[in-house]
């Protein structure tokens, strides 16, 4: 009989307990080549967040929030080791930052200066920064 052994990172097992009835927690699973040794190959991020992740200044896990007020909006993404952003209340990652804005939002809205960082920079000026270096 088959045995089906899944290990969490620390980081996973602490957003679990601390998901509310309203949360959206996504899991993901990478199956191994059998062995309890066997080690998955790095993810490469790819698309529009793959210079941020590459430069350390965006990283998987990473939680990203913003707050409308006029709208009465907000929103959280949880950037994937893909470099794309999985937006609460939606089973599917977004490509890119814009595309995961829109969902929550419903409009075509440029989330590169939406999104937030838990520091409290935008993707944009995580961007300005990397290029000014």
């Amino acid at each position: 009989m088959a045995t089906l052994s899944i290990h969490f990172d620390p980081a996973v097992i602490a957003r679990l307990t601390s998901a509310t009835g309203d949360d959206t927690v996504h899991v993901t699973l990478s199956l191994g080549g059998g062995s309890a040794t066997t080690t998955a190959a790095p993810v490469v991020p790819h698309g529009p967040l793959a210079a941020l992740m590459q430069a350390g200044r965006l990283k998987a896990g990473s939680v990203l929030t913003f707050t409308q007020r006029r709208a009465n909006r907000a929103g959280r993404a949880v950037v994937t080791a893909e470099g794309q952003l999985i937006v609460d209340g939606h089973s599917s990652p977004f490509p890119s930052p814009s595309k995961a804005a829109e969902a929550v939002t419903g409009n075509v809205i440029n989330g590169w200066t939406l999104w937030h960082t838990e520091g409290g920079d935008t993707l944009d000026q995580l961007r300005q920064k990397l290029d000014a270096e």
